[in-house]
C-alpha cells in the first residue's frame, strides 16, 4: 500500500494551516512526525484520515484520490479525538457497539484486543472510572481492531507507565511486520525514534525536514 499526499494546502480563515504538504509513505514502515504542540501534526492526520478537506491538493491510495471517490475510509484506523465512548459501558460493551457497525458481533475477539492492549479483567468497571491510562489503552485498541491497514496515532504513549508504553511499542511493531502502514506523532523525539523508519520535522503547518535517527 502506498500512501501520497501531494501539494495539499489547507487554509482555514486566511490562515494557513498545512502548507505544501509533499509525501509518499509505504506499508510496513512506521512513519513519525515530530513537532511542538501546534506545529500542525494533528491537522495533517485530520487531513490523511479526510476528518478535513485540502483548500488544493489530495490525498492518494494506492492510486485513488481518497478526497475525489468513495474510497473505504475503514481502512483507516485512527488514534486522534475521544471517538466518544459511552461513560456508563464498560471496555468490551464501548468497543463491540463500534466492531459490530462493520462487523458481526465478536465477544472473544474483542476480549483479545483488550488484553492485548493491557485491559483484560475490567468487565466490571466503566469507562467512566477508568483512569487517563486506561482509557489511552481503549482509544488504541478501538484503532487497531478492524485490522485496518492504515494505523494514524496521535501521541500513542500519553498517561500511559512504562510497562504500558513498552507493550505499545511491541503491538506497534507487530504491526508493522504485518505489513501495516502506521503512522505516529509526538514532540517527544527519543520516543520517536525508538519505533520509526524515518521521521518527519513539522513546524507552521510545514514539513521542514527529516529527524536524523
Amino acid at each position: 500500500m502506498i500512501l501520497e499526499i501531494k501539494n495539499y494546502n489547507k487554509i482555514i480563515k486566511h490562515k494557513t494551516i498545512l502548507e505544501n504538504i509533499n509525501l509518499k509513505l509505504k506499508s510496513g514502515n512506521v512513519y513519525g512526525f515530530y513537532g511542538r504542540n501546534g506545529s500542525g501534526k494533528t491537522m495533517l492526520f485530520r487531513a490523511i484520515s479526510t476528518l478535513i478537506y485540502p483548500t488544493s491538493g489530495d490525498i492518494i491510495i494506492d492510486n485513488k484520490s481518497v478526497i475525489n471517490s468513495d474510497y473505504n475510509l475503514s481502512n483507516i484506523g485512527l488514534l486522534l479525538e475521544d471517538p466518544g465512548f459511552y461513560s456508563h459501558l464498560n471496555g468490551l460493551e464501548n468497543l463491540s457497539l463500534l466492531y459490530e457497525i462493520n462487523h458481526k458481533r465478536n465477544v472473544k475477539y474483542i476480549e483479545d484486543v483488550l488484553k492485548k492492549v493491557g485491559l483484560d479483567n475490567l468487565k466490571k468497571e466503566k469507562y467512566k472510572e477508568y483512569s487517563l491510562g486506561m482509557k489511552q489503552k481503549l482509544r488504541i485498541a478501538q484503532a487497531i481492531m478492524e485490522n485496518q491497514k492504515i494505523i494514524i496515532l496521535d501521541e500513542p504513549t500519553n498517561g500511559l507507565d512504562e510497562n504500558s508504553i513498552e507493550n505499545i511499542r511491541k503491538i506497534i511493531l507487530e504491526l508493522k511486520n504485518e505489513d501495516k502502514l502506521i503512522l505516529i506523532a509526538s514532540h517527544n523525539k527519543d520516543d520517536l525514534k525508538i519505533l520509526c523508519d524515518k521521521i518527519y520535522k513539522i513546524d507552521g503547518g510545514k514539513i521542514v525536514g527529516e529527524v536524523e535517527l
